[in-house]
Formats: structure tokens, C-alpha cells, sequence
């Protein structure tokens, strides 16, 4: 144990429990395929932890303390429910009187990584709806909260928590397996699962330190992307895959603690490793099936390498940026698209033409109220940017972003 007062044995045992959250669920739910089960051990643990460390100090390895905790919470759990059962198991499965069996003797917390692809492809079961089995994983796997994971999905906090209680029993009333599946059915579950590594680099892109999720992210894009490549899966997937490990490493890339503008960025504060391993990533996947068009993922990745181009010494090429967000909202014709695609064009063609582009996107689209604000600013509306960038603050998430918008109003009304 070490020491260093309460205050720091509370902080390492936050993080501790941030860091291992969805490995501790893996492991724990692997077995029986409870996962409310295995919540509650997790969430018994971390109180636990809570309550002795700031007194008993920090073990030398929190994530083996909280994993000990969890699986002897579930194990007093299961035997307590065995002993009531017991009578009758003995008489049908003819064992020996009194005989409780442990689901999680076996297990290898050491297989931590293979665990957590394992559940990854469990929350992409076609018994799961599959419009809530990116948002499963978000919650479930990688340890998100609810409201966490409807911002990610722009839906209201409500919802999104009635649909990850619906998947979760229906994870348990059809027994579903807790194993990675054939080639076959992994193929058809891969997008999911790239779609929920998506969300957690997109919701942590700006997390710093080794045991962040975004540096879950990333290592969870680079496994997966082997893992198809590995299983020969479809070139259009084993494609997306790796652009998807390039999207993530070129997000990293830029990781700031404080917020600024990707156009205000000093290219020279970017990470040139992390940079490096994009392009490679993105070099691979292109390479694989090269005939063949680009996908949501390889789209976002070139966008991402027109933009860091400036760390090369290169000026940003919009109309470069223009044509790639075109082909983007063929493929992908999200919200984020079109306003990032909107801010592109009001560069290009002037700020009147991209305001007309964002007439009719969702008002409650953080990003809509950002781009609007800069276009009416370039555009000498000063007051009407003010406005807007007031109402980008209220709707971020990030207190640096919220930040840095306030002080661009303050700013436009200062004169």
C-alpha cells in the first residue's frame, strides 16, 4: 500500500475505477451473462475502495484490487443463490450433494484485452436492436454514463436509459453467449462495434495520461483492425477498420488541455508519433482493396491528413476538404458533416453561401450554434455572432469549450 493522505487515496481510486471500469464488466459478466450482476459487483467494489483506501492507503495495483472485490461480491452472490437451489441441481445433474460450481474459476484476468473484443461483439448480437447496440457498448463495456452516450447519439438522457435497460434484459431473457462469434456472424457485427470505438474516441478525444479512454480508443481500433484483417474478413471491413485506427491516432494527435480551434492550432504542438501511425494506418487501409470506393471512416481520415498537411509544412487546401465532405455526405449524411461541410464552403464561397447551407439542421446541435457563429462573424454580423456563440456555450459539454465561446461573445460585444 502507499500513502499520500486521503485526498489522493479518493483521486487514485476514481481513476482506478475509471481506467478498469469496462474491463472489470468483462471479466465479471463474461461468465454467466448477467450483466446487471456484474454492475452491481463492479459499483460494490469502487464504494469499497472508496470507503478503506483513503484510510489504508493505495494497494500497488488498484485494477487486481477492484477485480478481487468484484468477483468475491458475485461469488458470495451466486452461492448464496445456489444454496437455494441446490437440492434440486443435485437430483438433475446427478452430482454430488452440496456441490456449487463457480462460473468465474477459469477465468484469466490476464486475457483482459480479448474479454473486453469478446463483449464488444456480445453487445452486437442480432437479438440486440441494433440501434442501441453501439450505445450498449458505450455504457456496458467502456464504462460511459447514459447521459454520456444519449449526447453521443443526440438523444434525451431518458430515452437512451430505457433503451440500454431494454438491451440489457434482453441480453439475459435470450441467453445470450458470451464469446467472440464465427467469422461469419463477426463480419456482420463489425460495424457496430466500429461505431461504439468511434463514440468513445469522440467523447474523449481531448482525455489526456496514459489510463484515459481515449487511449482506449485508439488501442481498441488498432486490435480490432488486426483482429479482421486476422480473421480475413471482407476487404470493405478490414478497409474500414484500420481507417477508423488512422481516424483515432490523428485525433489524438492534437490532444490539448485547454480547447482552441483546429484552424488556430500550432501545427507544431501536435504529437508527430501519434501523426506517423495515422498516415500509416490510413496507408494500409487504403491499400486494402484499393479498387474499391471509401467508406464513412476512410473519408474522415483523409479529412483529418488535410488538416494535418500543416504539420508538413503545408497550407490547408479547403477545396481538397470540400470534396472530401461531399463524398462524405453520400456515404454519411450526418448533422456533423453537413455543418462541418457548411463551414468549408462559407471559407471558399463566403459566409452568406454557408449560412444558407446550415437552414434546417437540428437547433439543439452544439456544433450548428459554433459554425454559425464564426460564419456571421466573418460575415461582420457582430451581434447576431454574439448571439450564437452564447448559444454554442450553453450547449457544450466541454468547460473549455464553453469557455473559449463566452469569450468569443464577450469579445464581439466588447467591440
Amino acid at each position: 500500500m502507499s500513502s499520500g493522505g486521503p485526498a489522493r487515496a479518493r483521486a487514485a481510486a476514481e481513476l482506478a475505477a475509471r481506467a478498469s471500469d469496462g474491463r472489470l464488466l468483462s471479466i465479471n459478466a463474461a461468465p454467466p451473462g448477467d450483466i446487471p450482476a456484474a454492475e452491481d459487483a463492479r459499483q460494490a467494489a469502487v464504494e469499497q475502495a472508496l470507503r478503506t483506501w483513503p484510510d489504508a492507503g493505495v494497494p500497488e495495483h488498484p485494477d487486481a484490487w477492484l477485480l478481487t472485490v468484484a468477483r468475491n461480491r458475485q461469488r458470495d452472490a451466486w452461492r448464496a443463490a445456489s444454496s437455494r437451489d441446490v437440492a434440486l441441481a443435485d437430483i438433475v445433474l446427478g452430482r454430488a450433494p452440496g456441490l456449487v460450481v463457480d462460473p468465474l474459476d477459469g477465468i484469466d484476468p490476464e486475457a483482459i484485452g480479448d474479454k473486453r473484443l469478446e463483449l464488444l461483439f456480445v453487445c452486437a448480437h442480432p437479438a440486440i436492436d441494433a440501434r442501441v447496440r453501439a450505445p450498449l457498448m458505450l455504457q456496458t463495456v467502456l464504462g460511459f454514463e447514459a447521459a454520456q452516450v444519449a449526447r453521443a447519439f443526440a438523444a434525451s438522457p431518458s430515452a437512451m436509459a430505457q433503451r440500454l435497460v431494454r438491451a440489457k434484459r434482453r441480453i439475459a431473457q435470450a441467453r445470450v453467449p458470451f464469446a467472440v462469434p464465427p467469422r461469419t456472424e463477426m463480419v456482420g457485427r463489425a460495424d457496430a462495434v466500429l461505431e461504439a470505438v468511434y463514440g468513445c474516441a469522440a467523447i474523449t478525444w481531448r482525455e489526456s495520461g496514459a489510463d484515459s479512454l481515449a487511449g482506449e480508443a485508439r488501442y481498441l481500433a488498432r486490435t480490432l483492425a488486426a483482429a479482421l484483417e486476422r480473421v480475413r474478413a471482407p476487404a470493405a471491413v478490414v478497409r474500414e477498420a484500420w481507417a477508423l485506427a488512422a481516424l483515432v491516432s490523428f485525433s489524438l494527435a492534437r490532444r490539448a488541455d485547454e480547447f482552441v480551434p483546429l484552424g488556430e492550432q500550432d501545427p507544431a504542438t501536435w504529437d508527430v508519433g501519434l501523426i506517423a501511425e495515422a498516415e500509416e494506418s490510413l496507408r494500409h487501409a487504403q491499400g486494402v482493396g484499393s479498387a474499391m470506393a471509401p467508406g464513412r471512416f476512410e473519408l474522415e481520415a483523409a479529412i483529418q491528413a488535410v488538416h494535418v498537411a500543416r504539420r508538413h509544412g503545408e497550407d490547408l487546401d479547403d477545396e481538397a476538404l470540400r470534396m472530401l465532405y461531399l463524398a462524405l455526405l453520400q456515404v454519411a449524411p450526418t448533422a456533423g458533416a453537413r455543418v462541418a461541410h457548411a463551414a468549408v464552403v462559407g471559407r471558399i464561397d463566403g459566409p452568406d453561401v454557408g449560412l444558407a447551407l446550415l437552414s434546417g439542421e437540428p437547433e439543439t446541435f452544439q456544433p450548428l450554434w459554433a459554425v454559425r457563429a464564426e460564419l456571421l462573424a466573418r460575415a461582420g454580423r457582430r451581434a447576431e455572432a454574439a448571439t450564437a456563440y452564447e448559444r454554442a456555450a450553453a450547449l457544450a459539454d466541454d468547460p473549455s469549450v464553453r469557455a473559449h465561446l463566452r469569450g468569443r461573445s464577450v469579445a464581439l460585444r466588447a467591440g
